[in-house]
């Protein structure tokens, strides 16, 4: 709705004076019912899954499901593949690589990724072994993440490349955007360009590699693959702009079809832990040696740190037990605990290049991949994130808040790599605990905040995908989903799942459907992106959280609204308000999923079966009369991560957290305003009558509110 349509002549009787709030009930203990804490106190959400196999079979080319399915789309000109860590996108990309470069008339490939150590991830393949009809082969002076480049530097050596007749090469991001900067777009020309870790990228202008790929796109003779296992970035800033994003053909193979046809693991845990003084003297806590462990300790900058990270690692192996000395093959710190184990720990942090130079190549060597006692602890502090494959890893263990949503979801991607008798895997993050000192409490309300956002975001991304219909009488059930007991329903609303797929039908009341094209494929692929940047949102979760006077329709419609319009500005009106319907739809059913999802199990917390997301889902919808959007807009999305968040932290912080946001809390803002009175003239449109003050629904009332507010500002002329 344009502002020129909000008509306040049709408001006139509302008044400003009266000022008063829905109370919002505080979640109770049947929602700390689905919080598992584990054995050393930390609370956890688990999710878990059925070990079909599916995910890791191979076809007759050699292909597993998710390449499949991406080579399916090899001739598309513009290619984005969205799929989790482990899910084989490396060798997804050679196998489309190579049919553009034998069947596609292309000239060459050029495969970017964003540090070195990926640069491992595309060496030479066999592919012929196991059915395929070539080879993937890289000359070792084209890789240049390895070679030196011999042409006088690895730019030069891109500039070689491009005037040989050799068909593949492999650099950094860096090493690509000094090469367009010298041999300009026009060099690119019927060549691949294959970006893996695609997040990297960013629509913001002051983004040179987010630039350069906009010149590839402008230029239309480049073909584009684009890889990544989270689509979207901490800052918000979008990956694409709208315009490029649609010439993208999209494969999206999700974090449940992978997890869920491994042959091993089949549960994966998310959790936080609280600590006071010094995250080292409290470590063991939440780290058990008899687990393979990544620890990624925190930025030097960070609230967390000491300032001193060698102590730091000193520290943590001073707590695990008595220093053997260093394995002088590999550069692993030996380490013998009480019990008499002897522990292999990879130090990553320390400075000296030739000691970590060392570490990682024994952490890179082929021959130990499949070596679990190889190494039990890799100690980092930049490293060991995106790209890196340690698939015995069963805990990554993270202090401190990171920089972005985007690292902590490559971080837990460490953690869920399949291998012979790994069946769980966890992902912790220790956080200090706020302290007296305002400054401090504010930088820890932050961290709690993101952390939250995190698990929220995880949560999602780990849950099979829902595809929302409105209910109608025409609607019917959908072939391949099972509906449950008694079947589909016809006079009620329905949820269907089908295993296979990974994914929901759920029929909604009231619920509106995308009109345009890009509405539709935002629905059916982005609802991850879009709860992204909603959680991420400071005010949305502060509120969601701490404000007991919050009605839930200020941030499911209201906050959730302004972040779609400001997401999708070319999407008109009716679209927005569908893709918000089904992100929130999204969001609450899984929160509300994870409410149902222990409540089934065992007294000692353990899901009652690896259904137990699915059966929340169904068991929800069974529950309530009709599954109606403006039910689903009733909920407080951030309820259920309240009792979470009251488990892990003691009463006395908790308190000291929701002061400090009570403290920052402002009077209802212009732009909130408005956004209130366009739901109240929507309001009267649906039902023929001004939303009352005097209601006693705390939602109709807020909107009679908020349309008095913005009377009040246009009249003081604070509004044009």
């Amino acid at each position: 709705m344009r502002d020129e349509d909000i008509d306040t002549s049709e408001i006139p009787e509302l008044s400003s004076s009266f000022f008063a709030r829905a109370i919002l009930t505080r979640p109770g203990e049947n929602l700390i019912d689905a919080v598992r804490s584990s054995r050393r106190g930390i609370p956890s959400v688990s999710v878990t899954y059925a070990r079909n196999g599916s995910s890791t079979r191979l076809n007759a080319l050699g292909m597993r499901p998710m390449q499949e399915r991406a080579y399916e789309k090899r001739g598309e000109q513009y290619l984005l593949i969205k799929s989790p860590p482990a899910s084989g996108k490396s060798r997804a990309l050679m196998f489309i690589a190579l049919d553009k470069l034998h069947n596609q008339g292309l000239k060459q490939a050029i495969i970017v990724v964003p540090e070195k150590s990926i640069g491992a991830s595309f060496q030479d393949e066999p592919l012929t072994k196991f059915g395929f009809w070539a080879d993937w082969h890289v000359e070792p002076r084209w890789n240049l993440c390895n070679a030196p480049g011999s042409e006088g530097g690895k730019v030069n050596s891109v500039g070689a490349f491009l005037n040989s007749d050799d068909k593949v090469l492999v650099c950094t991001h860096a090493t690509f955007r000094f090469a367009m900067d010298r041999f300009g777009v026009e060099k690119f020309d019927d060549r691949l360009v294959a970006i893996d870790e695609f997040h990297h990228v960013s629509a913001d202008p002051n983004s040179k590699l987010g630039a350069q790929l906009g010149q590839l796109i402008a230029r239309e003779r480049s073909h584009i693959v684009a890889m990544t296992g989270s689509y979207f970035r901490g800052d918000a800033v979008p990956v694409l702009s709208p315009q490029d994003e649609a010439k993208f053909e999209t494969v999206t193979y999700t974090y449940y079809e992978q997890l869920n046809g491994y042959e091993w693991l089949k549960r994966l845990d998310i959790g936080y832990f609280f600590y006071s003084g010094a995250y080292s003297d409290d470590i063991l806590k939440a780290l058990d040696p008899a687990e393979k462990t990544i620890i990624h300790i925190p930025n030097v900058n960070s609230r967390e740190s000491t300032k001193d990270k060698i102590r730091e690692v000193e520290h943590i192996i001073e707590e695990l037990g008595a220093w053997q000395g260093t394995d002088p093959a590999t550069g692993f710190q030996l380490v013998t605990t009480p019990a008499g184990r002897t522990l292999r720990i990879a130090d990553l942090v320390d400075d000296d290049p030739s000691n970590r130079d060392r570490v990682s190549a024994s952490l890179k060597d082929p021959a130990q991949k499949n070596n679990r006692d190889y190494v039990d602890i890799i100690i980092a502090l930049g490293m060991a994130k995106e790209g890196f494959d340690w698939i015995w890893c069963e805990h990554a263990l993270t202090v401190g808040y990171r920089s972005s949503l985007t690292e902590i979801v490559q971080i837990i991607g460490r953690a869920t790599r399949d291998a012979p008798g790994k069946t769980r895997a966890r992902f912790t993050n220790l956080i200090a605990e706020p302290d007296a000192s305002e400054d401090a409490v504010t930088e820890a309300v932050n961290d709690t905040l993101k952390a939250i956002a995190a698990s929220l975001l995880m949560e999602q991304v780990l849950a099979p995908r829902f595809n929302f219909t409105a209910k109608n009488p025409n609607s019917g059930p959908v072939e391949g989903f099972d509906y449950g007991e008694g079947g589909y329903d016809p006079n009620k609303t329905n949820v269907g799942f089908n295993g296979e797929a990974g994914r929901f039908q759920v029929e909604i009341k009231g619920l509106a459907e995308p009109k345009s094209k890009e509405a539709a494929r935002i629905c059916q692929e982005d609802l991850n992106e879009v709860i992204a940047a909603f959680v991420q949102d400071k005010t949305a979760i502060e509120r969601g959280l701490f404000d007991e006077e919050l009605v839930p329709e200020e941030l499911t419609q209201v906050r959730m609204g302004k972040i779609i319009k400001d997401k999708y500005p070319e999407l008109d009106e009716e679209d927005q308000e569908a893709v918000r319907q089904h992100a929130i739809a999204a969001l609450n059913l899984t929160q509300q999923a994870k409410q149902i999802a222990l409540g089934g199990g065992s007294t000692n917390g353990e899901p009652s079966a690896n259904t137990a997301l699915i059966d929340g889902v169904q068991r929800f919808a069974m529950d309530v009369r009709e599954l109606e959007i403006d039910l689903i807009d009733r909920i407080n999305p951030f309820g259920e991560a309240y009792a979470i968040l009251a488990k892990a932290m003691s009463e006395d912080r908790l308190k000291q957290v929701a002061a400090a946001i009570a403290a920052k809390r402002t009077s209802l803002t212009l732009e909130e305003a408005k956004e209130l009175a366009v739901r109240a003239v929507k309001f009267k449109k649906e039902r023929g009558r001004l939303p009352s003050i005097s209601s006693t629904d705390a939602w109709e009332k807020r909107m009679a509110e908020g349309a008095a507010a913005f009377v009040r500002f246009k009249d003081e002329g604070r509004y044009e």
